[in-house]
């Protein structure tokens, strides 16, 4: 497993986080795996980490990035809006000991996460296009990904929660790129918008 306290343990090391450093992974392992996340899950982060495996060499900063990955979706409650924020916090916990500027980095990372922007920095780029290369998969794997966010969602009205994911996909579909380095628009753009548009034609029935 990618997610495993081996590699977890190395990163802190290089990160020079020298608090507990398997605690916090089994406080990680235990986030991700609560039992409302079906789609933003231990899956999540091991696919996560998985696609950063391949693309290392894009990030100017890999340790950052890294780090920012296995944080982003720590917090993840569908009724709040502040999910990014709050696993920003914990991330900079477990940094206090690697340094201000450290945690700071770290932190605009996953701040980026929240999808809100076009991002000019390349390393928040990065996180992003890993974060959204789940757009781009197969159609099976595509579909499976949105049958979770709606069991996430499952308490939102199946009206309210049509015209609230057709207006978050139809953003993505209305950039003039879902990804922002060439190795994943190459890899996923094509897909990512024809999973979107049938996303958005069976939201609208």
């Amino acid at each position: 497993m990618v997610t495993d306290l081996d590699r977890w343990s190395t990163l802190c090391r290089k990160a020079g986080a020298s608090g507990d450093c398997e605690g916090w992974h089994s406080r990680l392992l235990a986030l991700y795996s609560e039992p409302h996340r079906h789609y933003h899950n231990l899956r999540h982060l091991e696919e996560c980490l998985t696609e950063f495996d391949c693309t290392r060499h894009l990030a100017r900063e890999p340790l950052s990035v890294e780090l920012a990955l296995w944080f982003h979706d720590a917090v993840y409650d569908t009724r709040a809006k502040d999910n990014e924020e709050r696993s920003a916090a914990l991330a900079r916990d477990c940094l206090s000991e690697a340094g201000e500027a450290f945690g700071s980095r770290v932190t605009d990372l996953i701040l980026a996460t929240k999808h809100a922007a076009t991002q000019t920095d390349p390393d928040a780029a990065l996180v992003t296009d890993i974060d959204l290369s789940i757009l781009g998969r197969e159609e099976i794997r595509f579909q499976e990904y949105e049958t979770q966010i709606r069991q996430e969602y499952a308490w939102v009205p199946a009206v309210v929660f049509a015209a609230g994911r057709g207006q978050i996909l139809q953003q993505f579909l209305s950039r003039p790129r879902i990804y922002f380095h060439d190795t994943f628009f190459t890899k996923y753009e094509k897909q990512a918008r024809a999973n979107i548009q049938t996303s958005l034609l069976h939201l609208a029935k």
